[in-house]
This record gives structure tokens, C-alpha cells and sequence, in this order.
């Protein structure tokens, strides 16, 4: 059995033991990082740094860029494209893998209303999800589709 709660997290030049904590905080063995591009002025939150580190804390590391990443010109419009449902499926495929803990949605920015993921936030709340936003150690805002 999966469960259906999903959260996301914008990392925002947070320092990486503070990131881990909150991802230890609240249970979450599986990032999903949809950055179009996964670089970061700040090495440790680089694609190819995530992807070898992450492990070593027992969280597993996926990259939807491509199909979820943002700067697309309209993210509204690019969600009825195939590309954007074959992300959505990679995605609850992850969220759906067994094992213990919950799945993390992460980009750059902090509130989700300043960032793209807001839209996938809402995409698993249509298909029957509860998406839940860290802002903080401690302080998470339900999805809701007001946030669009």
C-alpha cells in the first residue's frame, strides 16, 4: 500500500543539514526534483551531487526535469501535453513505489505560489492526492487549488 499524502519543498539556499532535517522530519524517502535545470548556485543542491549524496541519508533521487520542469512559456497550456502526462505517471509511479516513508516534490523557491510545482501540487489533488507544502521545520500549508 502507498500513501497518498505527497509533499513538496522548495530548497531556497537553505543549508544542506537543514534541508535534510526537515526531509527527516517528515518522513520522506524519495525526492523528486523538478528543476528544468539542476543546477544551483549552491554546489550541494546540483543534479549530479543530489543524485550521489542523498543515498547516503536513505533518500532516493529522481530527476523530472524534463517532462515537470518549469520555464516552459505557459505551464498551464504544456500540462495537456503527452510529455506532461508522461511525467505525471512517472511521477505517481514513484509515489506508488512500496517502501517506508512519503515521496517530496522539490524546486527552487520557498512558497509554492512562486513556483511551477504549485501546478503539479494541484494535477495529484485533482487525481485524488493530499499535497502538503513545506515551508519550514514545522510548518507545512495544505494544497489547496486557491494557491494557483
Amino acid at each position: 500500500m502507498f500513501s497518498s499524502t505527497v509533499y513538496t519543498i522548495g530548497y531556497d539556499y537553505r543549508t544542506f543539514d537543514d534541508f535534510i532535517k526537515i526531509l527527516k522530519q517528515y518522513m520522506i524517502t524519495k525526492l523528486v526534483d523538478v528543476r528544468r535545470f539542476p543546477k544551483s548556485k549552491l554546489f550541494i543542491y546540483r543534479r549530479d551531487v543530489l543524485e550521489k549524496v542523498l543515498p547516503l541519508y536513505g533518500i532516493d533521487y529522481y530527476w523530472l526535469g524534463h517532462e515537470l520542469g518549469g520555464f516552459r512559456g505557459g505551464y498551464t497550456k504544456y500540462m495537456v501535453s503527452q510529455e506532461f502526462q508522461q511525467g505525471m505517471k512517472k511521477l505517481i509511479d514513484i509515489i506508488k513505489k512500496l517502501g517506508y516513508g512519503f515521496t517530496c516534490i522539490m524546486c527552487l523557491e520557498k512558497n509554492p505560489r512562486n513556483c511551477h510545482r504549485r501546478y503539479i501540487a494541484e494535477e495529484l489533488h485533482r487525481r485524488g492526492f493530499r499535497v502538503l507544502h513545506i515551508i519550514d521545520l514545522g510548518i507545512v500549508l495544505k494544497h489547496t487549488s486557491t494557491m494557483l
